[in-house]
């Protein structure tokens, strides 16, 4: 066990947000006998953050949210740890769905999840916070639907500032890349880089994506994300258009089926499928399967190639899950030491003011983001400035 706890450790290095706010937690202990259960990606950096909700008092049990995601070592070590984990490298999607139940059979107080599932199944007293646009969407569905049966409050933390800031343009705008350079050893310069979806995660892909030399052209159903991605300089079109034009896709939408049976049709011969969205249904793995002429055939650990009955071959990464952490290592340590600093803070403010958040999905309280920011600032090293009373005053009264 000594890799996962190396890992662990060199994780921990490069999270000094979460460290300052885990020692005060620690000494506080706000969490005392509140029990938690995590869906997350089984890595060093959740390691890091379940540490720091043991510190705080609680009783933490984790699920891996995605098989492909989870390293076994880093398991094995917070098991020898006596904390409850379920899932390994590569679980089949029952084994996923078994780990979710058993979790949400433990009767938490507060759920941290990764795609909704557990907090729908667990319904924990006190309420959760969700990681993903894919978890709210679906958590928002379900509220909607209930009439009131959920009763409990989600953080959503995925649409914090410092979330958006750092996580989704930074974090999977480079782990995303480093996913499919890794499966696949392609040379990025020269490419045509097809992306679909420019949100905050869309929009980082695509920065570094041209970074690296590669032209990029962005699939948009939204129009003002399209008119942000045409006014920032890239190829604005309908993803069939983009279909014959493409050398790579990267899904980065939170939908379904959004390279389906058309786009296979009108795609060159060696393109490579990547998928960044959190569950593997953004591309159409039934309509790709049925378009072969028979099983696929794995011609590098992570690279399924599918021969098509013209002769063409379509290659696909990671079988269409989340190629950054099915391919890579997710993101890095530095972009989670935010995303864990808003989580842990999340869940103390859940069972600090139980009564503050009502029920359904809700923001993430602004002074939580602030606090963030400023631990992020201070560790790196920088300053900013400070209004002045007389500046306080213009803005409160436009005086």
């Amino acid at each position: 066990m000594r890799a996962g706890a190396d890992r662990i450790a060199w994780a921990a290095s490069q999270m000094p947000v979460l460290a300052s706010v885990a020692a005060r937690l620690r000494d506080e202990r706000p969490l005392a006998g509140v029990r938690v259960a995590a869906c997350l990606h089984l890595t060093a950096e959740t390691a890091v953050l379940v540490r720091a909700l043991l510190g705080a008092g609680a009783e933490v049990a984790v699920c891996s949210a995605n098989p492909l995601s989870a390293q076994d070592d880093v398991s094995d070590e917070l098991t020898s740890a006596q904390i409850t984990v379920r899932g390994r490298h590569g679980d089949d999607f029952s084994a996923y769905e078994r780990g979710v139940r058993e979790l949400a059979g433990t009767a938490p107080d507060v759920v941290l999840d990764d795609g909704g599932d557990l907090l729908l199944g667990a319904r924990p007293r006190l309420g959760g916070t969700e990681e993903t646009t894919t978890g709210l969407l679906a958590l928002r569905r379900a509220f909607s639907a209930s009439d009131g049966a959920l009763a409990f409050p989600v953080l959503a933390v995925n649409e914090a500032r410092t979330e958006r800031a750092l996580n989704d343009r930074h974090g999977t705008g480079q782990s995303a890349l480093d996913g499919i350079v890794r499966a696949s050893n392609v040379l990025l310069a020269g490419q045509c880089v097809v992306i679909l979806g420019y949100g905050s995660a869309g929009m980082g892909v695509a920065e570094r994506a041209r970074g690296a030399g590669a032209a990029v052209i962005v699939c948009e159903v939204d129009p003002l994300r399209a008119l942000e991605a045409r006014m920032a300089g890239y190829e604005v079109m309908p993803a069939l258009a983009a279909a014959a034009r493409g050398d790579i896709f990267i899904t980065v939408t939170g939908s379904r089926r959004v390279l389906s049976a058309p786009h296979f049709a009108a795609m060159k011969s060696g393109v490579l499928l990547a998928n960044a969205g959190h569950f593997d249904v953004e591309i159409d793995l039934d309509a790709l399967t049925s378009a072969a002429t028979g099983p696929p055939t794995s011609v590098r650990p992570l690279v399924d190639a599918y021969a098509l009955a013209d002769g063409r071959v379509l290659n696909l990464i990671a079988r269409g899950r989340v190629v950054n952490l099915a391919a890579a290592e997710g993101h890095p340590a530095a972009v989670m030491d935010v995303s864990f600093a808003l989580q842990a803070l999340a869940v103390e403010a859940l069972v600090r003011t139980p009564d503050r958040f009502g029920s359904g999905v809700v923001p993430v309280p602004a002074e939580i983001d602030a606090e963030v920011a400023r631990l992020k600032l201070a560790a790196v090293g920088v300053a900013i400035d400070t209004l002045t009373v007389e500046q306080e005053h213009y803005r409160r009264s436009w005086a």
